[in-house]
Order: structure tokens, then sequence, then C-alpha cells
């Protein structure tokens, strides 16, 4: 095992479910109930629609079946349909250390991969903590961002470890599948910035497409290149421009499992926005009437300002996607509302006069201290200034969902059945919910995605 592939090949085939402490078990629970909950929630989307319209078109010989619907079609197009409902309301989990993402978008992929692979929730568990360890051990060890590459870019990787071991792959396939996807998997960063298009949240589905379709070549005999990472031509050399050895993964006295650290969204929008929310919702308990707010003041990380604030289009955003990755008018939403709900999203508000004059009263700039206490905490400070000179200070350090700052099982449950409760009935929300806390109990993935039809 000399190469990267292989170590990670090995031990993606070798983790237990007996490996995993309780609490990484429950914290894989809670992914997978949270994550559900958004799929089901952003099913009458107009990406899922294009979606689903397409993997309509297509019958198979190994059917694989799409949240939602009743619905079976091929593997890679259930992956990709079951993925763009996950992402679309920018509500599911997320995770930051130098890069940030949201490894929950691997689950569309490991679904698919246990139904076909004929695994139990154990398994599911298992691949499900896989994907994690992969996904944020990455994120700790490079930023691609300022390379101009999208963390869907690693996405890629995390879904094809936990779905070529739902799969029954090998140590050897294993590696090769990832390999294939190392080499064939490298997004571009412009999905999340500027006028953000609808691609935002379809392009680590599309990852998890990609993984599952290499996963199924590699187990059929496919070779891969090699070495992926090490190479002269491999990642070290044209992304990362270095070579990184990642820490220990979790397992068998290893340090704890990175699902721990990650964090489930309170507000339905990007991640580094989640304490600037809080602190605007605090804030507005505190300065009466909002018409009275001559200037708001918002001081953050450098990321969070670069993606969220970093162009003109985050004031007057003129589409969902721009809107929930707008620090202004997110914080807007929070101070005049009272909270950020799904309607927020849609016209009439994207247009509303008397909301837009509040978000350009907003001005994001960059923390010193936020940036050297990251990942450790998403500092927000954020200041109101009165047009009569008061002045109200709102410090947020850990927001509501951050590991430090966790959402109970309660609440979770509370977002899963605020979401779900759209589209299926209320006994129907009870019935996932229970098999979902249970599902080490599980035999197989019928009686999941039934319990998702609509």
């Amino acid at each position: 095992m000399n190469t990267l592939a292989e170590r990670l090949g090995a031990w993606t085939a070798d983790l237990r479910y007996e490996d995993l402490p309780p609490q990484v078990v429950h914290a894989a629970k809670r992914m997978i109930v949270d994550t559900l909950g958004c799929a089901i929630g952003g099913y009458d989307s107009e990406p899922s629609r294009i979606a689903l319209d397409h993997a309509a078109t297509v019958i198979s010989t190994q059917p694989a079946s799409v949240l939602c619907t009743g619905l079976q079609t091929s593997p890679e197009l259930a992956v990709f349909a079951n993925g763009v409902m996950i992402r679309y309301l920018d509500y599911n989990d997320g995770y930051i250390g130098r890069e940030a993402g949201h490894p929950s978008d691997s689950i569309a992929a490991l679904l698919t991969a246990a139904e076909i692979g004929k695994a139990d929730g154990r398994e599911l568990i298992v691949a499900t903590v896989i994907a994690y360890e992969m996904f944020c051990r990455m994120c700790d060890i490079v930023n691609f961002k300022p390379m101009g590459f999208d963390h869907t870019t690693i996405g890629a990787m995390a879904s094809v470890l936990g779905a070529a071991r739902l799969m029954g792959l090998d140590r050897d396939q294993i590696a090769t599948a990832l390999s294939i996807t190392v080499a064939a998997n490298v997004a571009l960063y412009q999905t999340r910035i500027g006028n953000v298009s609808t691609w935002k949240g379809c392009a680590y589905a599309n990852a998890s497409r990609n993984a599952i379709f290499f996963a199924q070549m590699a187990k059929r005999g496919m070779t891969g290149p090699s070495p992926v990472f090490e190479g002269r031509g491999g990642y070290f050399v044209a992304v990362t421009r270095q070579p990184f050895e990642l820490a220990p993964f979790g397992g068998r006295g290893q340090p704890e499992f990175r699902i721990m650290d990650c964090l489930i969204k309170r507000y339905p929008l990007g991640q580094y926005s989640q304490s600037v929310v809080h602190a605007a919702l605090e804030a507005r308990a505190k300065v009466g009437n909002i018409d009275d707010i001559a200037e708001i003041h918002v001081r953050t990380l450098h990321t969070a300002v670069e993606m969220m604030a970093g162009d003109p289009d985050k004031w007057t955003p003129a589409n969902r996607e721009t809107a929930d990755h707008s620090m202004p008018y997110t914080a807007g939403v929070a101070l005049k509302y009272g909270s950020v709900d799904l309607p927020y999203f849609e016209d009439p508000c994207l247009h509303d006069p008397e909301l837009l004059a509040l978000v350009a009263k907003i001005k994001c700039t960059v923390s010193e201290e936020a940036n050297k206490r990251e990942p450790e905490a998403m500092l927000c400070d954020m200041d109101i200034v009165m047009k009569d000179g008061r002045r109200e200070a709102i410090r947020v350090e850990y927001h509501r969902g951050h590991p430090k700052n966790p959402m109970s099982d309660a609440e979770i449950e509370e977002k899963f059945r605020s979401l779900a409760g759209t589209q299926i009935s209320a006994d129907q929300a009870d019935s996932l919910l229970h098999l979902l806390w249970n599902l080490e109990q599980l035999d197989d993935m019928q009686s999941l995605f039934a319990l998702t039809r609509i």
C-alpha cells in the first residue's frame, strides 16, 4: 500500500460497524434524517423537475429508485436526481476546515449504492461515516477556492469511497474507483460566485453521479490511472501544486471521526451566513423599529465576505440561488421579518423595495480576528447604528447548529417535519423518522424509499 489511493481503499474496505462509537452512529443518523428532510423539501424545485424528467427517459436492467416519486431509472440518473433534491434548498449540513462544503450531498450516492448493492442499514451508516471522513479530512488539508476549484472536486472522492464500499468492491477495486474519480472530476469554483445559477445545487449531484459510474466500472474490471495523486501528471502536480498526507482516519484507536465536527443548518442559506443571520435575529430584538436603522456593519471571515458579499449581485439578487448565497440579503430578511424561511427567497420578496432598501444599508468587511479563529468558530460581529446615534453590538461565535452549539434531536425532527410536511402526511413523516432513527435494524433500502413517496 504505497500510494494514497491504495491506503484509502484499504481503510474503506476494512472499517467495520463495530469500529464506530455509539455517538458516531448517532451522528450519522442525525445527518441522514436532516438530509432526507432537505430532499423531500426540495422535491418540487425547478432543477429537480429537470433532473426527474431526464431520469424518466431511461429504463435500466439494474434499476435504482428516485426519492419521493416511485420512479426507477439507471443508478447514475437516480443519484443525480436525488442529489439535486438534497441540495436545492441549501439547507443540508456543512463542514468548514481550510475548505468548506456539504458532506451530506454524498448521501445521494450512498442511498443508490446501498440499494443496488443490497446493503443494510448498518452498512449505510458505515458508508456515511466513510464519506464524511474523506470529505472533511480533505477539507482540513487544502483550500481549493484560491486555485479556482470547487469543493465538489473532493465531494466526488467522498461519494466514490462510500458507494464502492456499499457495492461490495474490494480494496484494490476501491482504490481504482477512487483513482478514476480523482482523474476525471475537477470542478470550477465559479459555480458559487457572481450571479449564481441553478447549477449551484446540481454540481455535487453530478460529482456523485460520476462517482457511482466509476465504482461500477471498477467493479467490472476497469483500471485507473496510478499513482493518481503522486504521479508527475497527478493531483499533487495539477491541482494542489504540492503533496499532502491526510491525517489518520477514525476507527481502531485513531482520533475522533470528523462527522462529529459537522454543522447542521438552522437556516436555509449558505453556511458562512449562519452566524450573520443568528446575529441579525438577536439584533432585531434590540433595535425596535428597523426603519430607524441608519447603517449595519458586518465583520466576519474573509471567505464568507468573498463568497457571499463579494460582488454587487449579492445586494440585489435576481434569483433564489444568489439570494441564499447573499450575506446582506439574508441578514436583511432576518432583520425585517424576524425569521428566514423559504418563501423569502422567491418573489415578491426578492424585489421588495423596502427590503432592498434595508439590504443596501448593510456593509460587510473582513475581520482579522474571525480569520484567526476559523475554523474553530464562525465569528460574526454586527454593529447597528441607529438614526439617533444609538448603537447596538452583537457578537456570535457559534451559531445554532454549529458543533459547539448543536441543534438537539428534537430540533432536527422539527426541521424535518417542516420540510417533509409540505409533501407527505404527518403519519408518513413519523414512520420515516422512526425508520431512520433505527437505521441499524433496516434490512434493505426498499422501505426507506417507499416512505419518501409522495
